[in-house]
């Protein structure tokens, strides 16, 4: 049975900020600021500009090949080679698993603040819960996420608010000193950036919704910019108002910055962004798991170790037994691993998925015509992604 196409533009671009700021902003500006100092919001610049590079490559490649397993389907459809695009679809699985696993982690640490249980119950709950939402349909999964994106919103706005009407700590000017780069600042601001660029992660899960989305090739690549348009100027803004009001060695030293932040600008408790936070980090958990589901159901449809998963429910019209695997995976590596390497490991195999995919969208673009409808990006964007990608590798 088909997956049902009831996703539009509005819940699409609200499913891409969701992940994108459920990835980690709530933790990352601190550890960027420990960097990067005062550059820290040319730092999301940087990260911004990379991810939004690639996010033009995959919104043509969306429009091309409108597909579940999009990064899987663009480097078969490029090279050929059934095995090598299974690989690619595998290792996207496995950073919708791998991140969701430390988002869970890092949410369930607030909500530990809240509730009394320990974190073990905690992990296994909360998981489960989010697994049993996601399988409900993909329609109410991403209602209930856009809920939880608002929610988001407003919480980062509150922020910047705090942040802008606090006594400036840091001026605006030592924030754009690119004089400092000339001066050993440069390999500083790439390593922040590194860090930054996984709070961008989550623009390319929106192809894997291809299947599920009206008028896919009009709708993913308007999709897919409005999100990373949105969130790289939520970030940038957060960053100016994070770096303006708290003292840079405290936001690296704190596990709440942001808590931080609205606490120096406003004088209130800083609950209610710690419960902000804890929708947001679940936000992103939830919509990790739709995605990597999604991957595994299009997998499914050619290659045979994978057919398990190309099933969905009659009634619910969701891939029931990959949402399931997904889920009870995200659970044992939340159980079992520390935050910091599942991080890590999610953002290394992302940067390589990203070169691949770029290198699939220049491959086709030599022997295929863009079809009517499908945005043209210039050969020159996924030349310099890949290069970005490249330089935040071995940054």
């Amino acid at each position: 049975m088909a997956l049902h196409r009831r996703v539009g533009l509005s819940l699409l671009i609200l499913y891409g900020v969701g992940v994108m700021v459920g990835a980690g902003i709530y933790v990352l500006v601190g550890k960027v600021a420990g960097v990067a100092g005062a550059l820290t919001p040319l730092s999301f610049v940087v990260a911004g500009v990379a991810a939004a590079l690639s996010a033009l490559s995959f919104a043509e490649l969306s429009a091309r090949i409108p597909e579940s397993a999009g990064e899987a389907a663009y480097v078969r459809t490029a090279f050929g080679i059934g095995w090598f695009g299974d690989c690619v679809g595998v290792a996207v699985a496995c950073v919708g698993v791998i991140s969701a696993a430390a988002i869970l982690k890092g949410g369930v640490g607030y909500l530990a603040a809240l509730v009394d249980l320990p974190r073990f119950w905690l992990e296994i709950l909360v998981g489960l819960l989010l697994g049993c939402i996601a399988l409900v349909g993909v329609l109410e999964s991403l209602v209930f996420a856009a809920i939880l994106t608002l929610i988001e919103i407003v919480g980062l706005l509150l922020i910047v608010g705090a942040g802008f009407s606090a006594e400036p700590v840091t001026p605006l000017a030592d924030m754009v000193d690119l004089g400092s780069l000339l001066h050993g600042g440069g390999p500083m601001l790439l390593a922040a950036a590194l860090l930054a660029f996984f709070a961008f992660i989550g623009f390319e899960d929106m192809v894997n919704l291809a299947e599920e989305t009206i008028d896919p090739v009009r709708t993913m690549p308007r999709g897919i910019v409005g999100a990373i348009m949105i969130t790289t100027l939520l970030y940038v803004l957060v960053a100016v108002a994070a770096i303006r009001a708290v003292d840079m060695q405290q936001l690296a030293q704190s596990e709440r910055p942001l808590a931080l932040v609205f606490e120096k600008g406003t004088g209130w408790s800083p609950d209610t962004i710690i419960v902000i936070a804890i929708f947001a980090t679940l936000n992103g958990v939830l919509a990790q798991i739709v995605m990597a589901a999604r991957v595994l159901y299009g997998l499914g449809r050619r290659n045979r170790l994978f057919t398990w998963a190309h099933a969905t429910s009659d009634r619910l019209g969701t891939p029931v037994a990959a949402t399931v695997a997904v889920t009870l995976i995200v659970v044992v590596l939340a159980l079992s691993a520390p935050i910091e390497k599942l991080a890590q490991v999610t953002t290394y195999i992302l940067l390589c998925i990203f070169i691949v995919v770029n290198l699939a969208l220049l491959a086709l673009k030599r022997r295929v015509p863009t079809p009517a409808g499908a945005p043209d990006v210039h050969r020159t964007v996924p030349m310099i992604a890949i290069l970005l990608s490249l330089v935040l590798l071995f940054a």
